[in-house]
Order: C-alpha cells, then sequence, then structure tokens
C-alpha cells in the first residue's frame, strides 16, 4: 500500500497516518497491525473522501424540491427539465473516463484540484441559466469537473486499502456521503421557502468553494511516482480494455450500473410522483427523501459493521439485488393499479425497502471490482462510475416518457433495471464459480492483474 508520510508537510492526510513509511507494498501483502490501526484512525482521510463521495447527491438532490418550480420558470415541460438531470449525470459519467487515467497518470491532487475549480465555476453559471437549454449546458459542465471527486475519491481509497478493509471503508464513505441525500433535500425544500430555485445553485457554489479549500489544504498524494503510468490517450484506452477483458470484473460493473440506474430512476421521478401524483409538498417530499436516504445509510453499516469479513460479499450482494427486485415489482403492482388504488404511504414503503436494500448492494459491487484492479485504480473506477452515470443518465428521462401524472413509467424502468442486475451478477461474476477470487474480501489478498488485463505485472505493482 502506498504510503508519503515522509514527503508530505504537516496538517496533510499523511499526518493522519503519521509515523508510517516506507516503500510502496505489493496488493495482497499482509498490512502490519500499527499501519492498519493508522488508518483506521485516519479520521481526516475519511472526512475528505467522504465530502468528495458527498459532492454529487448534493449537486442533484438539493436541486430535486425545485423541479416542478423550474418548469414554470423557464416555461420548460418537465420532460425538458429532467434533462438536466439526465445532462448533470452524462457529465459525470464522461468526466470520469477522461479523470481516471489522468489520475494514474499524474496523480491524484492535481486533477482533483483543478475539476472543482470548474465545478464552482459551472455552478455559479447555473444559477445565471436564463433558459431550460442553457441550463442542461452548463449542467453537463457541471458534471463534468464534478467527476473528478467522484473518481479520485474511490482510487484513493483503492490506493489506500485492500481487503475487508477497503469494503469496510466504502461502508463507512456511504455513511457519510449518505447525509448529503438526507439534508440536501430538506435544504433545497428551506432555500425554496426564502427564494427561487436559482438560490439552490448559490449555495451549492458556497459548498464547491468551501470543499476546494478543504481539498487544497488536507488531501495529499496518495499515489507516489514509481506507481503512476505512462503514456498518454492510446496506453489509457488499451488499460481499459483489458479491464473490460476481465468477464468478473465487467460483470460486477455492469451489475452497479443497472443498480445505480434504479437509484436513479427514484431520484429523478419522484418529485413528480411524491408531489403531483400524491399532492405532497416540496418539504415533505423533502422528509420522505431524507427517511428514505436514512434507511441506505444504516443498511450500508450494517453491511459494514456486522457481514463485510462474516459473509461473503457475493452472497450478501446477491441478497441486496434480490430484495431490490422484489421491493421494485411491489411498486409495479402497486403504481398500476392491481391492489387498486393506493395512497402515498404504501409506495413510499416500497420505496424505502428499495432503497435501503442498496446500502447491500453499492458498497459491494465498488469493493469486488476494485479489488481485481490494483494495477490501474484510477482507470477502474472511471469505468465503475461511467457505466453508473450512463445508465442512470438513460433511466432518467424514461421515468416521465408517459407524463407527469403516472407513476408506473418510474416502476417499469426500476424493474428492468433490478432484473438485468440481477442477470449480469448471475451470469457474468457467477459467484459460485468465482468464489476464491472474491473471496479477496475474507483474505485481503488481490488476484493476480496479469490475470485480468492480459499484460504481464507491474514490478511496481
Amino acid at each position: 500500500m502506498p504510503e508519503s508520510g515522509q514527503r508530505t508537510t504537516q496538517g496533510n492526510i499523511s499526518e493522519a497516518v503519521s509515523g508510517v513509511t516506507g516503500t510502496p507494498a505489493a496488493p495482497g501483502t499482509p498490512v502490519a497491525p500499527g499501519l492498519a490501526a493508522a488508518r483506521r484512525a485516519g479520521l481526516l482521510v475519511t472526512l475528505v473522501l467522504g465530502g468528495l463521495t458527498a459532492l454529487p447527491p448534493l449537486s442533484m438532490d438539493m436541486y430535486l424540491p425545485a423541479l416542478p418550480e423550474v418548469t414554470g420558470a423557464l416555461h420548460a415541460p418537465a420532460a425538458t427539465v429532467q434533462l438536466t438531470l439526465t445532462a448533470c449525470l452524462a457529465g459525470m459519467a464522461l468526466g470520469q473516463l477522461v479523470v481516471g487515467p489522468m489520475s494514474d497518470k499524474w496523480g491524484r491532487r492535481r486533477p482533483l484540484l483543478a475539476g472543482m475549480v470548474v465545478y464552482v465555476l459551472a455552478t455559479a453559471a447555473c444559477a445565471l441559466a436564463p433558459t431550460a437549454e442553457t441550463l442542461i449546458g452548463f449542467r453537463l459542465l457541471q458534471g463534468l469537473a464534478g467527476a473528478a471527486g467522484i473518481v479520485i475519491a474511490r482510487a484513493v481509497v483503492r490506493d489506500l486499502y485492500d481487503g475487508v478493509e477497503m469494503a469496510r471503508f466504502f461502508s463507512t464513505l456511504m455513511l457519510i456521503s449518505g447525509v448529503a441525500p438526507i439534508v440536501a433535500p430538506l435544504i433545497g425544500g428551506q432555500i425554496l421557502r426564502v427564494t427561487d430555485w436559482r438560490g439552490v445553485f448559490h449555495v451549492l457554489t458556497g459548498v464547491g468553494v468551501l470543499l476546494t479549500l478543504v481539498v487544497w489544504r488536507f488531501l495529499a498524494e496518495t499515489l507516489p511516482p514509481e506507481r503512476r503510468h505512462e503514456g498518454g490517450v492510446g496506453q489509457a484506452l488499451r488499460t481499459m480494455r483489458g479491464l473490460l477483458a476481465d468477464r468478473v470484473f465487467t460483470g460486477y460493473t455492469l451489475t452497479g450500473g443497472l443498480a445505480f440506474a434504479v437509484l436513479f430512476a427514484y431520484i429523478s421521478a419522484s418529485p413528480f410522483v411524491v408531489q403531483e401524483i400524491y399532492g405532497a409538498s416540496p418539504q415533505t417530499f423533502s422528509l420522505l427523501f431524507g427517511l428514505n436516504s436514512i434507511g441506505l445509510v444504516a443498511v450500508g453499516q450494517v453491511n459494514g459493521k456486522l457481514l463485510v469479513g462474516r459473509v461473503s460479499l457475493d452472497k450478501v450482494l446477491g441478497w441486496g439485488l434480490a430484495v431490490i427486485l422484489l421491493a421494485a415489482i411491489a411498486l409495479l403492482l402497486m403504481t398500476s393499479g392491481v391492489f387498486g388504488k393506493v395512497g402515498l404511504a404504501p409506495v413510499a414503503a416500497g420505496l424505502f425497502v428499495l432503497m435501503s436494500a442498496m446500502g447491500l448492494a453499492m458498497p459491494n459491487t465498488n469493493a469486488q471490482a476494485l479489488m481485481r484492479t490494483p494495477h490501474a485504480a484510477g482507470s477502474a473506477s472511471a469505468l465503475l462510475g461511467t457505466t453508473s452515470f450512463l445508465v442512470g443518465a438513460v433511466a432518467s428521462p424514461l421515468v416521465g416518457i408517459a407524463g407527469e401524472h403516472t407513476a408506473v413509467p418510474m416502476a417499469v424502468v426500476q424493474l428492468t433495471c433490478a432484473a438485468l442486475a440481477l442477470a449480469c451478477f448471475l451470469g457474468l461474476c457467477r459467484p459460485w464459480r468465482t468464489a476464491p477470487e472474491a473471496g479477496t474480501a475474507q483474505t485481503g489478498k488481490a488476484p493476480d492483474p496479469a490475470a485480468q488485463s492480459g499484460k504481464a505485472p507491474d514490478p511496481a505493482a
């Protein structure tokens, strides 16, 4: 594991693991107890990475209560306004393909800072957008820049952790980043009490400035020069091609992406379902959204604190996907009128179960995929994120295809994506056959990179 404690200044991340020095260990090398304890004590690492992973839900969810208002203010139909979400997602997807390989070549810190600065400028521009089309363009740029925080946070986790520790750290990040979707709609709803939707972007601009300063002051480099990749775009594409040639890695990537599409179908449709169909206020929607986020965070902590290390990650992932599928089936039956006319409470309960089960699916797909790719964490993280956001971007406009007054398209998209996620997990990952490889969660040992990339092992890895 790379450590840079001898090379960094006072007050940065390496001081969170002070006293730990030495050259990078090969992936799978047993971690000394002192080093493991120091990493676990790195509260600063956790808070900084948590802030970076919280930025996407802040950018999305704080804006959600304002979607109906934006349709009126910009004189645009709901389907067009939902494209502002799609544009941001698409930008985050494409941006990760660029930033991930850049971070493998130039380190984590510089690409991250550049992305954060552009994110602040793009968010400020969103607040000034005169038309829906202009807002869509600025949201695309906001997503492109915001991708740096998403992809590099995952890559830093892979730099510092392996095996069980990595799976647990992803669950810890879910706890921190899970606060964002809980408070973001609440903040958005309260902002709308005193100002219009543009005020939401003013607040997001301030959050971006603060996070940029925190990263600049406290986030040290976690990828030392001797472990960086040389080469340009061609080398990055070859690396990604090697990753995608690994059937199991591709299976986890698709599984995670489709599960994220289930989540984003909810995120995109729920403002209209809850407020337009069931007549709830923006504040009530915010409270329900926060409750669902609490369920996701709580189950994520059960995963990290109780299940990881005791139950195989594949088994827990399978349980999570099964519950998501069952919840999606129940939602389709309720919204299509099979049970007659149902109120908000049963639909909200189904959404709560669906969201909570994400706490079993998302951290474990990330951990299982990244454990196979210690040789190219940035590129692997980019592929994971790009797949998730692209599939989510496709799912977003589909949930509104039948208008604002039916929730059936949301349930159909969720059920379809949940079924495909389970099919990819069973068909590509084949957990019953890849148990020894997936057992990295139990042994802390990563698979041989050469077996997955088709290249000779990197001696510096």
